[in-house]
């Protein structure tokens, strides 16, 4: 995998998708083209009830695109197959100088993971994965090694996130 791909991971509820929103506006507002990958461990859709793509896919279309003056989207069905890797997905999207992989805890890629103290579980996941390089977190990290960032500090974790891909300079 490329350099430029840098992930956001975490438990639930510990502030993933806020600090990926955060990063993005933030690295976009700096004239970076940024896109991101998104895994859902659930049935997830985004095709609502009675729309006319939502009728292709479920008469059985394995792949449905909603094309308009302003967005397109491609909806690809399983239909039994395995879900594709990160790297087939990433290997779909168009250039971007970076793109930010929220969730996929498992895969090779930099990532730095997010720790509040609201969240579902808050086992530290960095001391099982090396690919974990930073935390950001809304408390103390006491005896964490790794470099520990405030969750707020989005302008400190864009310049980090750009040193550590070779965006910065």
């Amino acid at each position: 995998m490329t350099s430029r791909i840098f992930g956001i991971t975490g438990w639930k509820n510990s502030g993933k998708t806020t600090l990926t929103e955060r990063l993005v506006a933030e690295l976009v507002r700096r004239g970076r083209r940024v896109s991101t990958v998104k895994h859902a461990h659930h049935e997830f859709d985004i095709d609502k009830e009675g729309t006319d793509s939502l009728r292709h896919r479920l008469a059985g279309a394995t792949e449905v695109a909603v094309v308009s003056g302003r967005r397109w989207a491609l909806m690809h069905e399983l239909r039994g197959e395995e879900e594709p890797s990160l790297e087939a997905i990433l290997s779909r999207l168009a250039p971007a100088d970076i793109v930010i992989v929220e969730g996929y805890k498992r895969e090779a890629h930099k990532k730095i993971e997010t720790r509040r103290l609201d969240a579902k579980d808050r086992t530290p996941l960095s001391a099982n994965d090396p690919n974990i390089v930073a935390v950001a977190a809304d408390s103390p990290q006491e005896g964490e090694s790794l470099p520990v960032f405030d969750l707020d500090d989005i302008t400190s974790i864009a310049d980090f996130v750009e040193r550590t891909c070779g965006l910065a300079g």
